[in-house]
């Protein structure tokens, strides 16, 4: 049975994951007929999102198989 620690775990995974979708979700263009590399292909969005994601997942699965 899991214990209030798991479920801190578990929340402290699921906070961080959303960091992540946060961090990579799209910003609105002011012109959407310009093309914006800076935009799209920003550190944050290629680098540190996904590794917050990831990073998310292994405190979910931690929480999971903690005793």
């Amino acid at each position: 049975m899991f214990s209030k620690s798991n479920f801190t775990w578990m929340l402290i995974g699921i906070l961080v994951i959303a960091l992540g979708m946060f961090l990579m979700a799209g910003g609105k263009s002011a012109d959407p007929n310009v093309f914006n590399a800076n935009e799209v292909y920003s550190k944050v969005r290629i680098t540190v999102a996904p590794i917050l994601i990831l990073l998310g997942l292994g405190i979910e699965v931690f929480a999971l198989f903690k005793k």
